[in-house]
């Protein structure tokens, strides 16, 4: 799988810049984890790859800031749907304000949320895309330079993972179910905690 990986970036490596911007408007840690390897393949420029994985993120949570902003419909569709995490957005904002704009990049199940969040909100554009745009960079640059450091020791992993699945597919299993686990006990306790608050007004 390793050799697979190695042919597969070297036969894209001519794309890997666009590749890397498409897929961070998209999706995000994955692809930051690409262009470190990619950068160190010695494929892409580390410096370039940082600042286009952060535009290609920048990209994208402007796209769903101004969906919250201007797209009602979709809103009202999505709010059917993910009333709970809305709310607990909401609740981000208001306790942390513009700090969780950094913060969100990290919250798997939240990328798409808050920031369509913020958009409904009267939250300032400008100031939105000013702290959007440096909170791209910085997780680009965080994620890249680490993939890009512990390139050698990606490979190894993932070797490891091909010739011992048995362990490795509990360990990712385990890892996968405690994040997800972990985020609704977030919710969970900051809905209580607004619900404790009205109860106690």
């Amino acid at each position: 799988m390793e050799e697979f990986l190695k042919n597969l970036l070297y036969e894209y490596k001519n794309w890997a810049y666009l590749i890397i911007f498409l897929w961070c408007i998209a999706e995000g840690e994955l692809a930051l984890i690409l262009g470190g390897i990619f950068a160190h393949e010695g494929h892409v420029d580390l410096g370039l790859i940082i600042f286009v994985a952060g535009l290609g993120g920048f990209v994208g949570d402007q796209i769903y800031f101004y969906i919250g902003r201007y797209n009602k419909k979709y809103i009202q569709k999505k709010l059917a749907k993910q009333r709970r995490k809305f709310a607990v957005a909401h609740l981000l904002l208001q306790k942390f304000g513009w700090p969780i704009i950094f913060m969100q990049r990290y919250m798997y199940g939240f990328r798409t949320i808050i920031p369509m969040s913020i958009g409904i909100t009267r939250y300032s554009a400008k100031k939105f895309a000013f702290i959007n745009l440096i909170s791209a960079w910085v997780w680009a640059a965080i994620t890249i330079l680490l993939a890009w450091h512990f390139g050698q020791l990606i490979w190894a992993g993932i070797e490891w993972a091909e010739s011992h699945w048995y362990f490795a597919v509990p360990i990712i299993g385990g890892f996968l179910a405690s994040l997800f686990f972990g985020l609704k006990y977030m919710e969970k306790r900051i809905l209580n905690e607004r619900k404790k608050r009205r109860n106690e007004c």
